[in-house]
């Protein structure tokens, strides 16, 4: 029997970096749409984030990972797995660097984890050099010479995430280094995950944007329930979950007006992501310490590994 030619390319590209560098932007920035959540402080992203770009000919399903950074408790370690699982799952490995924080690459080649990452990795790496919009060409230049001088990556390419530089480049180079291969995922799907897990992480996004300090890495949102409904609006019931009593009413704020602030400016995203009128119901729990709590992190959906 002959065998059929494959005219698609298909793979998972998995982006690494360090906390803050850009990949969920980068990543909303191919899709076309916004996925993963993103915000202005380090460590937004938690979980791996699974995205899917699918045209005629190819598909390329990249993972959004949790920054690289020494982890200092239970759940930053949780994080560093998913990293550690998203890369050896990758068909393209790609590095994105800020030219901004990080000139040199000093700050990524310094860790350990990074480095490991790198060599444990066989297939085609790339490296991407964001926020160029930022530098001026010298200090980009000698950034793409300092990695150049590594030897360990196919291709080096300048972008910038948020203004959409070289981004079709960066894309054209997927593409090529992608294996040849049947499609992994219907064509009209963009995620493997349900549409209550970005509900739950557009509330964390919102209270990384609303709420100063600690409070942001100290919470956790879980959906308890969420009614699709024919008639009316759907009904989704959150729970924000914080570290210590004293971040309750924080929370909550005086007279609850920092929640229902938190609800509305969630409930406005939520619908714009659904592309449906919803109620959004917002509690708060005390959970003690759960960042570095094996049960709780496990019963929040945290992957514990193979212990």
């Amino acid at each position: 029997m002959e065998n059929k030619k494959i005219n698609t390319k298909a793979g998972y590209v998995t982006i690494i970096g360090r906390p803050n560098v850009g990949k969920s932007t980068l990543m909303n920035r191919m899709l076309g749409e916004k996925l993963s959540i993103t915000t202005h402080k380090p460590q937004t992203t938690r979980k791996r984030v699974l995205g899917i770009l699918d045209e005629e000919n190819y598909q390329i399903i990249f993972l959004d990972t949790p920054g690289i950074l020494n982890p200092a408790y239970l759940l930053q370690k949780k994080m560093l797995e998913y990293v550690f699982q998203s890369v050896e799952d990758a068909d393209v490995l790609l590095l994105l660097l800020d030219i901004d924080s990080d000139p040199t690459g000093e700050l990524t080649f310094s860790n350990e984890d990074a480095v490991k990452l790198l060599e444990k990795f066989k297939g085609p790496k790339i490296a991407a050099i964001n926020k160029v919009d930022l530098a001026d060409e010298e200090k980009v230049r000698t950034l793409i010479t300092l990695l150049e001088d590594k030897n360990i990556f196919q291709e080096i390419l300048p972008i910038s995430a948020v203004v959409g530089y070289n981004i079709d480049k960066l894309l054209n180079l997927l593409i090529e280094y992608l294996p040849e291969s049947p499609k992994y995922f219907p064509s009209d799907q963009i995620s493997d995950e349900p549409e209550r897990f970005f509900v739950a992480e557009i509330i964390r996004e919102k209270i990384f944007e609303q709420y100063k300090d600690e409070i942001p890495y100290s919470s956790e949102v879980l959906i308890e329930d969420f009614k699709e409904r024919e008639k009316g609006k759907d009904y989704i019931s959150a729970v924000i979950v914080v570290e210590r009593e004293t971040q309750k009413p924080i929370i909550i704020g005086r007279n609850g007006e920092a929640i229902k602030k938190l609800g509305k400016n969630a409930r406005e995203a939520i619908e714009q992501f659904l592309h449906r009128p919803v109620y959004l119901e917002l509690r708060v729990k005390v959970r003690k310490d759960w960042r570095q709590n094996p049960a709780l992190l496990k019963s929040f959906g945290y992957i514990p590994g193979n212990d």
